[in-house]
């Protein structure tokens, strides 16, 4: 169960100043001739960062459920070792 733990860092993978980056590139390639502005973009970015955020949540959440379930399955099972003893 230890194997379906959640990554501790991974809301922390890309760090503040690569997503900068990332952006500043964007800005630059945008100004060749991209339909959408550079700042619709950034706000775009922005957007699916938050719904990863919450996507991450929900599923360290969902880990974390089944693995309670998975603790409360063994001991279940180590009872009723015990009551057909």
């Amino acid at each position: 169960s230890t194997a379906n733990a959640p990554e501790d860092d991974a809301p922390n993978r890309y760090s503040r100043t690569e997503r900068t980056t990332f952006s500043r590139y964007s800005r630059d390639a945008n100004s060749s001739g991209s339909s959408l502005p550079s700042n619709a973009l950034e706000k775009r970015i922005e957007e699916l960062e938050r719904e990863l955020a919450k996507e991450r949540q929900e599923n360290a959440r969902l880990m974390k459920m089944a693995q309670d379930k998975e603790e409360l399955i063994g001991k279940l099972k180590e009872e009723i070792d015990l009551l057909n003893r």
